[in-house]
């Protein structure tokens, strides 16, 4: 096979991704990410990268390379759900993810991009991959509208790439997310607060139908991602939407639960008020409908949030690993 691109590839997922292709023997992999971030180094390091290339360098070195390059994961973005500035995501998200898609519609390149799970909103419509509920859907901050934009532009398009998928990730937990900060998953900061304090935090429900730490998400273990990021790739079924996510639902007690016993401890969970500011938009419920992905061939079991959970501290934050 030739080139394998995947931007964003020192980031959480890119690098994971990198990792798992390295794995299964592909070479060729091509990293292309804003390498001045420090920060993330050590999520590359030892990789067998055959070369790298800086974000805003990447649109001309495709223009010179793209009869070598057999396919690309377009993972890098901006994720910062907290940002409120619209026109960063513009040009982050939005404009290079269409950049990257026309560069691989004019050379033939199949593509896989990260749309995003915050595209549904509270979920009005539900959590289903279906085309038509995409014009409908209402994100709660700047960067899943900005999500919804590129997958509404997308499905508008006449030229396309010879394949295209765009993957909506639900809520991605486990090694090499140590850069990510605010930004990184519940199970990370709930194995600092217990390593600090020995108990974890919380949010209280504000609703009388769930009680506190009783809400809901769909929380997938990076390594699934992987695997199902390469199965696209490898079989490249019918193109377009396609959730990423367990297709069960869990309550942060049950994550909460899970970290202490990885960590053998008898759980201590503290409930605090969600804030204010962000009180309206929070989420009480995801769960992503799986259906399409089933259908389209993938048939691999998805990790329980107790094993992933255990394998992320136990093999990884425990001591200080990367993947």
């Amino acid at each position: 096979m030739g080139l394998i691109v995947v931007t964003g590839a020192a980031g959480f997922i890119g690098s994971c991704l990198v990792s798992g292709l390295q794995e299964k023997g592909f070479t060729g992999v091509v990293a292309v990410d804003d390498f001045s971030k420090k920060e993330k180094d050590g999520n590359l390091a030892g990789k067998n990268i055959t070369e790298k290339t800086e974000r805003k360098s990447f649109f001309g070195w495709l223009e010179i390379n793209a009869s070598s390059v057999d396919f690309i994961f377009h993972i890098g973005a901006r994720t910062d759900t907290t940002e409120m500035n619209m026109a960063i995501f513009d040009e982050l998200n939005t404009g290079y993810t269409k950049k990257v898609w026309e560069l691989a519609t004019r050379h033939k390149i199949p593509l896989v991009y990260a749309s995003s799970a915050a595209t549904y909103g509270l979920g009005e419509h539900g959590y289903i991959d279906n085309h038509n509920i995409v014009e409908l859907l209402q994100p709660l901050n700047p960067y899943g509208v900005s999500k919804n934009e590129f997958d509404k532009w997308a499905l508008k398009q006449t030229s396309t790439p010879p394949f295209w998928a765009g993957m909506k990730f639900f809520n991605v937990y486990g090694p090499n997310e140590y850069h990510k900060s605010r930004m990184a998953s519940v199970i990370f900061h709930a194995y600092r607060q217990i390593k600090e304090t020995g108990k974890v935090k919380l949010f209280k429900s504000h609703r009388p139908d769930f009680e506190d730490g009783k809400q809901l998400r769909d929380f997938i273990y990076v390594k699934d991602v992987v695997s199902v990021l390469m199965f696209m790739m490898e079989n490249q079924p019918a193109s377009g939407l396609y959730n990423l996510g367990t297709g069960v639902a869990r309550s942060f007690v049950d994550l909460a639960n899970s970290t202490f016993q990885a960590l053998g401890k008898h759980p201590e969970i503290e409930f605090v008020d969600t804030p204010a500011d962000i009180r309206d938009k929070y989420q009480y419920f995801t769960e992503a409908d799986m259906t399409k992905l089933r259908n389209a061939g993938y048939r691999n079991e998805f990790t329980t949030l107790e094993d992933g959970v255990r394998d992320y501290i136990v093999n990884y934050l425990d001591k200080g690993y990367f993947r």
